[in-house]
């Protein structure tokens, strides 16, 4: 997707469960990336709408509260909270954070349903499904779990729905070894009172669709290898119908007279929430039709935003819901990010191995983790947060590189320049050529940006804060202040233009920092379109007073983290 030709976009990300907290991995995902570009898009100078909410539907709901033994909206209620209260405390800041579990996605989504069945590619048919004899009941997909059918994988712990594992989409009839969840969660023997069954359910017919699924991939070469790979594959392997409902009585009925009893599947009703939720929000903004300039007029932008066990919902199987339903456009871009493991193990929720957000939150600030995750973002291949590299990225990187940059320019300016940014007639040839290197970064940057790649437009800016480093200390300020005080002012007075670059550059990524970096610079909070608006130090305005940045963290403050994580551990090895 070429975003220089959109000037208005939509973007979305994946809805999280109302189930559980926020870690790390959920962030680096999907959140931190899809926040780092509207941040740059409407500093670009473009209209940008940020969709999200809470996933409150489907199996994991009601099996949570089965656990805690409350009611499900009591699950749904305490999470939503949570997860935005976590969202809040890392400033990823949403247009609209909705919610599925509500009259009016009800509506929406059943009305797609309605739609798709009209059309014909919404069939009933009599299906296998997995049966528990303990529990007298048909088994949700996340009521089950085995190890995984394909035989060049075979990982334990695979769900009903899909293996996080290999990512391919599981047929829970075929797990080996399957377990019903309740029983296990409640201490009852259930793997010999599995069985097969007959139930009826109904089927999206998505194998219509592969030509025109193919075409949609062909159409975006632009797309990560890795997602465009998995998604042809899954195409070339063959699509079939894909049942849409399930035997429970927690989610969006069936709306039709022969649905008693039976729920629209979570991931069918999901990625509808996009559409409810640009609907809610136009609304909310007094133009209630505002959404369909997103959802129907190609001429604008719409991109979803999803970590890489979300794919197959999002390149295949939701895009051909769209084509089904007939008035939606397909989205400009599917952005994946690959896993986020910690230090060295794979994150894992039920068995409380990762780094929770409110626990982070408890400790540090938001924007050394922003930094960091960005700094090893997944883009491509899979990522490994540690925590001593966490520390050495903060220290070394923001407090030594970008802070002390910053931090002696404006102390420079405050002792020997009254406060102010010096007064020049022009600067010198390498002061032009640090001049121009900000010029430099800021089209690289946003070259960078349009194509999601936010780890190497991050490297650009620090980069930019390495040639200031480097011209500070080739020029000697502290030697020419006592000889040539001209020369002195205008080594400053390019310094003080890095750092205003500075604090528009690191705000999609850090935007507390560069709002705090804006204050000192006694500069006005950034607004629409300021990535491309000039300098407006021109020598004499007065600074405001400065403070570290980027504290460092002593190894006391890392070494309680380091020691949790090793418990956690040696708890899942035992």
């Amino acid at each position: 997707m070429n975003l220089k030709n959109k000037r208005r976009l939509l973007i979305t990300a994946a809805l999280p469960y109302a189930n559980g907290r926020l870690h790390i991995g959920h962030i680096a995902g999907a959140y931190l990336p899809a926040d780092i570009a509207v941040r740059y898009l409407r500093l670009a100078g473009k209209e940008a709408h940020f969709i999200c909410g809470s996933d409150e539907n489907g199996a994991p709901i009601p099996f949570s509260a089965l656990k805690e033994n409350v009611d499900p909206q009591a699950i749904i209620d305490r999470y939503t909270a949570l997860i935005e209260q976590a969202f809040t405390g890392l400033n990823i800041e949403f247009s609209i954070y909705g919610r599925t579990h509500t009259p009016r996605h009800t509506k929406v989504a059943q009305d797609f349903f309605l739609q798709l069945h009209d059309h014909g590619y919404v069939v009933k048919r009599s299906a296998d499904q997995v049966y528990c004899a303990v529990c007298e009941r048909f088994l949700p997909d996340r009521y089950i779990e085995g190890k995984c059918h394909y035989s060049d994988c075979g990982a334990p712990g695979a769900r009903g729905d899909q293996c996080e594992k290999c990512g391919r989409p599981i047929d829970a009839t075929k797990l080996i070894d399957p377990e019903c969840m309740v029983c296990k969660t409640l201490g009852r023997e259930s793997r010999r009172h599995i069985e097969v069954r007959s139930t009826v359910h109904w089927h999206f017919r998505l194998d219509n669709f592969a030509d025109r699924l193919r075409e949609y991939l062909d159409s975006h070469p632009e797309w990560r290898e890795a997602v465009k790979r998995f998604s042809y594959g899954l195409i070339e392997q063959g699509l079939r119908e894909r049942a849409i409902t399930r035997d429970m009585e927690w989610g969006i009925p069936v709306p039709l007279p022969d649905g008693k009893g039976k729920v629209l599947y979570v991931w069918f009703d999901a990625p509808i929430g996009y559409i409810t939720f640009s609907q809610e929000y136009f609304a909310a903004h007094g133009n209630p039709g505002g959404w369909r300039d997103f959802w129907h007029n190609p001429e604008n932008g719409l991109l979803h935003f999803i970590g890489k066990d979300n794919t197959v919902f999002h390149t295949v199987i939701f895009p051909g819901m769209l084509l089904a339903h007939g008035e939606y456009r397909l989205p400009d871009a599917v952005v994946v990010n690959e896993f986020l493991n910690l230090e060295g193990e794979k994150i894992s929720t039920s068995r409380d191995y990762a780094v929770w957000v409110d626990e982070y939150l408890k400790a540090f600030k938001p924007d050394p983790l922003r930094y960091y995750l960005t700094a090893i973002a997944p883009e491509s291949a899979d990522a490994d947060f540690s925590w001593k590299q966490f520390q050495r990225h903060n220290n070394g990187e923001l407090a030594d590189n970008l802070g002390n940059f910053i931090q002696r320019n404006l102390a420079f300016c405050k002792k020997y320049f009254d406060g102010r940014t010096p007064e020049i007639d022009k600067p010198t040839d390498a002061g032009r050529g640090v001049l121009a290197e900000i010029e430099a970064a800021r089209r690289e940057m946003a070259e960078l940006f349009e194509d999601f790649r936010f780890k190497a437009a991050l490297e650009r800016l620090m980069r930019l804060s390495q040639r200031g480093n480097q011209y500070f200390a080739e020029e000697e300020p502290w030697k020419t202040r006592k000889t040539d005080m001209a020369a002195c002012a205008r080594t400053m007075h390019v310094g003080m233009k890095v750092v205003e670059a500075l604090s528009v550059f690191m705000a999609p990524f850090m935007p507390a920092t560069a709002l705090r970096l804006r204050e000192f610079l006694n500069l006005p909070p950034l607004t629409h379109g300021d990535w491309t608006a000039p300098s407006r130090f021109s020598g004499g305005e007065m600074l405001g007073d400065a403070e570290v940045l980027f504290p460092k963290f002593d190894d006391s403050v890392i070494a309680p983290h380091i020691a949790a994580l090793k418990k956690k551990l040696a708890g899942l090895d035992s």
